[in-house]
């Protein structure tokens, strides 16, 4: 039996359709009756296409004594599974012809030609690829809407950016009512996805007629298209590791964020922050910056320890990360004179970090209990954070400054590698000039951190370090969580992050 298969991916007014490339395939067939296989929509960069499998069972089974298509990309567009197909042919005895091409497996020369055109096939769809990554790419970094799911709390509308044609979010006020009580919700100490759950289905309210998951909750307290976006939150990320493709000047308080995956980063968008690109957006956001970053950071503690639950090993939990990957540090014990260790999760779950070294956990431990007795010098008396918005507006000029400088160095050092003599001069020269302003700026925001904060003393924490030996381990973590965002380390270097 002759077999003619025809693919057609998009139906375009300049591709072939599936009826045409039949036609020019019964030509070749002499008259001689033939079975047609049609994949309409599906892409050729693999053969996971109905007919096709169908075509391949047949050849197996013996009734296909040749196959013809109208070009040898109608096949398949990689040179891995055409090799292989092709020897699924040579094992069956089936001669193969493309209409368009003329070639004649029969001989050498024709299958050599075969797959200089296959190679010449992938990569078309090699480039194609790259240049919608591109395109992607680019438009993303403007602030373009990029199309996906309408996020809950939004409305689409049509606008105009930068002269061109495209769409944004605009605020839904009744869902956008909704999406602010799940971060107030979440906010308090001891609350969890379960309770938000546990709320939302009591009091009968839904995510568009459907019912909320935990799964739903997570991703809606996680994603950055809902934060008023000021520089606490850009800074947030930029210690994250995320790459911001937007200037922080622009970072006032107002204006959503989109979020992507980085072009290399192969971890979860929402679980792992490093790599993935931020994008400061058109549209107005929602929950006040604050709010924002004090759910997200609880939900990053999350990943490696849990609310309400005991802890038994150490009072670090949750708040030391690896200092190369910045996944979690985790105890373990050996039969070992030290016994206890600090090990990098990524390392041990899935040996894709070099890990953090040794680092034993009792001399851990009394390191940064002795940094917190450093930091607490300076205040005999702590307290909480009662909005931080309201912070002096004085630091908003060097923090820009400060990123800035950052960026412009970071820039600067990708550059050595391939620089000349007469470059690395001016490298030099002006990374000393960066350096000095750097200086002045971090003195100017000490100055503004230095100045007293009046709270009320219902608020004040106090007291705490003299009986340290006397609190539990859960006690300890919280007066550790009051003082510390986060802690890096490796066995070399220790880079602890404060909230006073």
């Amino acid at each position: 039996m002759i077999a003619i298969y025809a693919r057609q991916s998009v139906d375009r007014e300049d591709s072939i359709s599936t009826d045409s490339q039949i036609e020019a395939c019964k030509y070749e067939a002499h008259g001689e009756p033939c079975r047609t296989y049609v994949d309409k929509g599906y892409s050729g960069k693999n053969t996971e296409r109905p007919q096709f499998q169908a075509l391949v069972q047949n050849i197996r089974e013996g009734s296909v004594s040749k196959v013809i298509v109208y070009r040898l990309d109608r096949i398949s567009r990689s040179i891995l599974d055409f090799s292989n197909l092709m020897v699924l042919f040579s094992k069956y005895g089936v001669e193969f012809v493309s209409s368009s091409e003329k070639f004649d497996t029969s001989t050498p020369m024709g299958r050599a030609m075969l797959n200089i055109c296959m190679v010449f096939a992938q990569l078309e769809r090699e480039t194609i690829q790259q240049r919608v990554t591109d395109a992607y790419y680019s438009r993303s970094e403007k602030g373009f809407y990029m199309g996906g799911r309408v996020p809950y709390g939004f409305r689409l509308r049509e606008t105009v950016l930068n002269g061109k044609r495209t769409k944004t979010y605009t605020v839904c006020e009744e869902e956008a009512a909704q999406i602010r009580l799940m971060y107030q919700l979440y906010a308090e100490p001891n609350a969890s996805y379960g309770d938000i759950l546990t709320y939302m289905n009591k009091h009968g309210l839904t995510c568009r007629g459907n019912p909320w998951s935990r799964a739903r909750i997570a991703e809606h307290l996680k994603n950055p298209i809902y934060v008023c976006a000021d520089l606490d939150v850009y800074d947030f990320f930029q210690r994250q590791g995320t790459v911001i493709e937007s200037d922080p000047q622009n970072f006032i308080g107002e204006n959503g964020c989109y979020y992507y995956k980085g072009r290399t980063s192969k971890n979860r968008k929402l679980a792992e922050l490093k790599d993935n690109r931020l994008v400061l957006a058109p549209h107005r956001g929602i929950v006040p910056a604050d709010l924002w970053l004090k759910c997200r950071k609880k939900c990053l503690q999350n990943k490696q320890i849990q609310p309400g639950r005991k802890i038994s090993n150490t009072w670090l939990a949750g708040l030391v990360k690896c200092g190369n990957c910045h996944y979690a540090l985790t105890l373990k014990k050996y039969k070992t004179r030290r016994a206890r260790y600090l090990i990098c999760s990524r390392k041990t779950n899935s040996k894709t970090c070099a890990g953090a070294g040794t680092i034993y956990a009792d001399d851990f431990e009394a390191l940064i209990y002795r940094e917190i007795i450093n930091k607490l010098e300076d205040f005999p008396v702590l307290y909480r954070k009662e909005n931080p918005s309201s912070e002096n507006r004085n630091t908003a000029a060097p923090r820009i400054e400060l990123a800035k400088i950052n960026r412009e160095m970071n820039a600067l050092v990708a550059k050595v590698a391939s620089a000349n003599e007469s470059l690395m001069e001016l490298i030099n020269a002006r990374v000393e000039e960066l350096k000095i302003k750097q200086s002045q700026l971090e003195r100017e925001l000490s100055d503004c951190a230095a100045v007293p904060r009046t709270i009320p003393p219902a608020r004040q924490i106090q007291n705490y370090m003299e009986r340290w030996n006397n609190l539990t381990l859960n006690e300890k973590r919280t007066v550790a969580g009051s003082l510390i965002e986060i802690i890096y380390a490796t066995s070399e270097t220790v880079e602890i992050y404060w909230k006073i």
